[in-house]
């Protein structure tokens, strides 16, 4: 038996990959159960099995390149799952929290370096602009509680970014004024490639992912182009002069509105950033601590702790500052803190260029370096406890922020009083109804989604083996999204009153109905539309014609007749449309008589969706909303069943119209549902009053039997 692949460290790549895995399995859980947070733990692990450790692995070629992956992951995380209706809102937070986390640690650092210290004015700049930036090497613990859409969190990302661009940009100017750089074609050069980069991120990235997305469905294809996309934004990011971090954030940005939050591809890319590059990147970093260092002589010890001292201090002042200014609540003081105070990539990366920078000789002919070895050394320590703190921080503040933090009513439904049902007749059809059902549903809806199909001839094996396909094929996309779709395969000798029987027994909430993109409306589904479907007052329908993925929409035109607020299911269905919007980020333009429109402006006050409002007073004008649609545009009709009060002689047309004016575009056709008689002056008059959405939520609510 050969055992020279056991000799340290390690140089079998199956073994060494075995080594990680390992530690990926189980310093979490291990750490967890003395209440030490997981990231913590694989950075411990990382020191201990590293070069400076017990020397089991290298922090070679490979664990650089899969560590490197983790962080741009990280990054492009923070950008892909960002709000960006609470990212526009919160602009001012972001930037006055990206000045204050900037100059706080920058100034304590120039009083430290030059003062303290003793550095000279060159060392000093580059010293302090250590302790400005910041790695957000806790974000994985907000994503998985749920919380990335806090004010705070949105804020503290995107002050992040402009932090770190400031702190990089000081990097390179000290670099230039080192090598005699500093001219008008050195400032020329940097502006260009700056603007340029973010230019063809932020415009040409969603063009092109908009075009994939929709001539490829390939889910392998899809998950390698999104890497694809985080490599080359970071690439760009590096000759453009500032850090690949920058290029990842932007394109998760870019891509934002592309990949929905629950979506089969989005759980992907959460799954294999968490599973494997984002601990990579945690070991590798661990794998830089050499803790003999701290104790090789007394100045590293001092200028570590002054190190600490600065970064720790700064960021904590600069979060105290940032919540007073903002009045964020002292749970989202510490979120901002604990997601800030964390040194590793950024100010790693600007140490070892000052390291590398000589700037003269002793007399001893020993190089003078514009960081020196102290610095350095300081570096690890101030990465070790940085780490640490903020890992700390960030899970106690996230926890309390989790317990307290009540989603504004749009955000959050009741799911145990939500049932959503999913009509399958054609393979076509399966997936983009499955798709929609995914961002219909409330966010903490993972079970109570039903695919059915109804077989009419028990005789006709054929049919028996198409159902069992279709609802597989359902079940697969949910299960991919991390989403229990349950299947139900029923014999009825009538599709309609198949469908009727499970809506009672299972309490459906929502009917969606799929129609089929190259034939249209079908005399059958409309007779079965108005003549069945519809009967079912207490359920609300939905029918949905796609011809493009829902994800590339970029906006959605929500058109509602006369008195569409007054209808018992219309909070419920505009809550729906809502979800779609969060979900993808997509625009909403809502057109309506004035009184809905103001229902709406008063919703719009208590939610972050990026939405236009239009008094629209006769459907005889629809056409002219219809011409204001551009590509990748798609629109959403209210409609209405016959004696509710919205209801309109008109509507009975609608599917005709449709097939012959929007066979190529995608569209929704949305039945509110009615299980309630309504006293409608007096419902008018208080929704008209009222102060917020609960209040009117809490009218509707009243009117029901």
């Amino acid at each position: 038996m050969d055992f020279s692949h056991f000799t340290l460290p390690f140089e079998d790549p199956v073994l060494k990959f075995l080594v990680v895995l390992i530690i990926i399995l189980f310093a979490p859980l291990l750490l967890n159960k003395i209440k030490v947070p997981h990231l913590l733990g694989l950075i411990i692990a990382g020191a201990a099995v590293g070069p400076f450790g017990f020397n089991i692995l290298t922090r070679d070629a490979s664990i650089v390149v899969t560590g490197t992956t983790g962080l741009l992951y990280i990054m492009f995380l923070a950008g892909l799952e960002i709000d960006l209706a609470e990212f526009k809102k919160n602009k001012w937070k972001s930037l006055g929290f990206g000045a204050f986390t900037f100059l706080f640690p920058f100034a304590f650092g120039i009083l430290a370096g030059h003062y303290i210290l003793g550095f000279n004015w060159l060392t000093t700049f580059l010293f302090s602009s250590l302790f400005s930036s910041h790695t957000l090497i806790s974000y994985p613990i907000v994503s998985k509680l749920g919380i990335t859409r806090n004010a705070a969190v949105t804020s503290t990302v995107g002050g992040t970014m402009i932090t770190d661009v400031l702190a990089l940009l000081v990097l390179a100017i000290v670099v230039g004024m080192t090598t005699g750089e500093v001219n008008s074609a050195f400032w020329t050069r940097m502006s260009v490639g700056i603007v340029a980069f973010a230019l063809i991120v932020l415009f040409g990235f969603p063009i092109v992912g908009r075009w994939f997305f929709k001539k490829v469905d390939d889910r392998i294809s899809q998950y390698i182009f999104v890497l694809v996309m985080i490599y080359l934004a970071s690439l760009l990011a590096e000759l453009a002069g500032v850090e690949a971090i920058i290029g990842a954030f932007l394109a998760g940005l870019a891509l934002n509105g592309l990949i929905p939050r629950s979506s089969s591809l989005m759980n992907r890319i959460d799954f294999v950033g968490n599973a494997i590059f984002i601990p990579f990147f945690l070991i590798s970093v661990g794998m830089l601590i050499d803790v003999k260092v701290f104790f090789n002589d007394l100045e590293t010890l001092k200028v570590a702790a002054v190190m600490i001292s600065v970064s720790i201090g700064g960021k904590y002042l600069a979060a105290k500052a940032t919540a007073r200014a903002f009045k964020f609540t002292k749970a989202e003081s510490g979120i901002i803190f604990g997601l800030s105070s964390a040194s590793a990539a950024a100010t790693l990366a600007a140490v070892l260029v000052g390291y590398n920078i000589i700037i003269g000789e002793t007399d001893a002919g020993e190089p003078i370096r514009l960081l020196n070895e102290s610095i350095l050394n300081g570096s690890i320590l101030l990465i070790l406890v940085s780490c640490t703190v903020s890992s700390f921080v960030t899970q106690k503040n996230a926890q309390a922020i989790l317990e307290t933090d009540n989603e504004n009513t749009m955000a959050a439904t009741d799911s145990h009083n939500e049932r959503l049902l999913l009509a399958l007749n054609y393979s076509a059809t399966v997936e983009p109804i499955t798709n929609l059902s995914l961002l219909l549903k409330s966010k903490n809806n993972t079970k109570d989604l039903y695919a059915i199909n109804v077989i009419d001839d028990e005789t006709d094996e054929s049919l028996e083996k198409k159902a069992v396909k279709l609802l597989e094929e359902s079940s697969k996309i949910g299960a991919s999204a991390d989403v229990e779709i349950t299947p139900l395969k029923r014999f009825d000798s009538d599709v309609q009153r198949g469908i009727s029987n499970a809506i009672k027994e299972h309490k459906i909430s929502d009917l969606i109905l799929a129609v089929d993109a190259d034939k249209g409306f079908s005399t059958s589904l409309v007779y079965n539309l108005y003549n069945g479907y519809l009967r079912n007052t207490s359920v609300n329908t939905l029918v949905y014609h796609a011809v493009q993925p829902i994800a590339t929409v970029r906006r959605y035109m929500v058109v509602f007749p006369d008195n569409a607020h007054l209808e018992a299911g219309f909070f419920h269905s505009l809550l729906k449309i809502w979800n779609i919007s969060r979900s993808t980020g997509a625009k909403i333009e809502f057109f309506g008589e004035d009184k809905t429109i103001k229902v709406l402006e008063r919703i719009q006050k208590k939610v972050n969706i990026e939405a236009a409002f239009y008094v629209f007073s006769n459907w005889a004008e629809m056409p002219k909303v219809f011409k204001k649609m551009k590509d990748d545009d798609a629109f959403v009709l209210f409609m209405a069943r016959r004696g509710m009060v919205s209801y309109l002689p008109q509507m009975q047309n609608v599917p005709a119209y449709l097939n012959t004016h929007f066979s190529s575009r995608n569209y929704l056709l949305v039945f509110p549902s009615r299980n309630a008689k309504e006293e409608y002056g007096k419902l008018s008059r208080d929704i008209s009053n009222a102060d917020d959405f609960m209040e009117i939520g809490n009218i509707v609510g009243k009117i029901f039997k």
